[in-house]
């Protein structure tokens, strides 16, 4: 029989390793369903197993360890299509790492295939035990063998609700299991069980795959066939558009600039740094220019500093990067020191507007040092900074900026509106 589905003459595994038998035998399973390349999506994982995606003539994902199940419940409700099918590869290590996906997509039934390739053990990372290791097998990091027994995850994901659940050893030619598995609608998983020739079997010498299982008391037989509708995602047809008249931004303005202008903000946490620098953009667009802006903080959002890259540009922008900005505004102490390398580059004909309480750093740019926090309070430096700098460049209308921040919950501050009517 011709190979449709594996397109490569090798496996990339080792010799002996049950991993090339699952994929032989899902070249027949699938020819046996008579099933087009083109509708067969298989997911895999970081392991041993994931190495074979580059062999299949099919779609092929490879995620993250223990994401593969997560990333084909994803597919699977994408699609929503029960002729496409969904098939993920995932290894007892995977599985142990993503426990929770498998679960929830046995208790959601998505239309999709789980095969475990369960070695009891990780494989690809030197012979760790896994959460799948029967009591007494040995891994090179276990050499005295688990003390407990490993996850029936079979057991699991049937009380979860799959539809169709087995277990097989990896011996010989399961092509007609995988088939089974595979023509299930629903969510299906089988669990095939294993022994990597170069972990398992060398730190368990003599011992045979069929002898292991049933010493384990590992059961290999079918733990639910039941008829079950496929998951079914819900298709809303009266949701709003995203775009909304509320969201759109009018131009009302004309800028004059020529070229675009990279904008580097940097202050402290629950400082106004990002309302700031979205002010500003609004404010870009209102003036018909194109705008980008990144923000930029710590995990712990409410502490450290933050910082925000602006682009205001009249051509359409292509790269969000800004590798050195042509002005950089400082208006805290963790945000010098966020900001201190990118300023230390700054050339001689970039701009550095910085709070005047603040050490000022070595730079060759033009250092312009204004009291704006003393000013406006630190809440509000960063705008109050803004105001200024677009009253040295003038490259869009202040009308503009003011007409947003008059739109904006900030203007409700009524010392900071008396400030900027005032100054501006």
């Amino acid at each position: 029989m011709d190979n449709q589905f594996i397109i490569s003459e090798t496996l990339p595994f080792c010799k002996g390793c049950g991993h090339a038998t699952v994929s032989k035998s899902t070249e027949k399973a699938l020819q046996k369903l008579e099933l087009n390349p083109t509708d067969v999506i298989l997911v895999t994982d970081i392991g041993c197993h994931g190495i074979i995606d580059k062999a299949f003539a099919t779609h092929t994902v490879h995620g993250l360890h223990g994401r593969s199940v997560a990333l084909g419940s994803g597919i699977s409700a994408g699609l929503n299509n029960p002729d496409k099918k969904v098939i993920v590869f995932v290894g007892d290590g995977g599985a142990t790492i993503g426990m929770q996906h498998l679960i929830d997509a046995s208790h959601n039934g998505f239309n999709m295939t789980v095969v475990i390739h369960n070695n009891m053990l990780y494989g690809m990372t030197g012979g760790q035990p896994s959460e799948f290791t029967p009591e007494g097998f040995k891994t090179p990091t276990l050499p005295e063998g688990a003390q407990h027994p490993g996850y029936d995850i079979c057991s699991l994901a049937t009380q979860a609700g799959a539809s169709y659940v087995r277990r097989i050893t990896a011996i010989g030619d399961i092509s007609e299991e995988l088939a089974e598995a595979f023509s299930r609608k629903g969510f299906s998983l089988l669990e095939i069980m294993e022994i990597c020739p170069s972990y398992g079997v060398k730190s368990n010498p003599g011992l045979k795959l069929k002898q292991l299982v049933k010493d384990a008391g590992i059961e290999i037989k079918i733990y639910v066939d039941k008829e079950q509708k496929a998951f079914q995602t819900q298709e809303m047809s009266n949701t709003p558009e995203l775009l909304t008249p509320k969201l759109n931004i009018e131009k009302k303005f004309e800028a004059k600039l020529e070229k675009p202008i990279r904008m580097f903000l940097s202050g402290s946490a629950g400082e106004g740094v990002q309302s700031a620098a979205e002010l500003f953009i609004r404010a870009g667009m209102k003036s018909g220019l194109h705008v980008t802006k990144k923000g930029s903080y710590p995990v712990t959002v409410g502490v450290g500093f933050s910082a925000s890259h602006l682009i205001l540009s009249p051509d359409e922008i292509l790269y969000s990067g800004s590798p050195q900005p042509d002005v950089m505004i400082v208006t805290s102490a963790d945000g010098l020191k966020f900001a201190r390398k990118q300023i230390e580059k700054l050339s001689e004909d970039k701009i550095l507007f910085i709070d005047e309480s603040l050490e000022k750093p070595e730079t060759k740019a033009q250092l312009i040092s204004m009291p704006l926090r003393k000013e406006a309070g630190a809440r509000n430096a960063m705008i109050f900074a803004l105001f200024h700098y677009l009253q040295k460049e003038e490259f869009m209308p202040m009308e503009t900026l003011k007409e947003v921040f008059g739109e904006s919950k900030i203007s409700g501050n009524k010392k900071l509106k008396e400030l900027v009517e005032s100054s501006f």
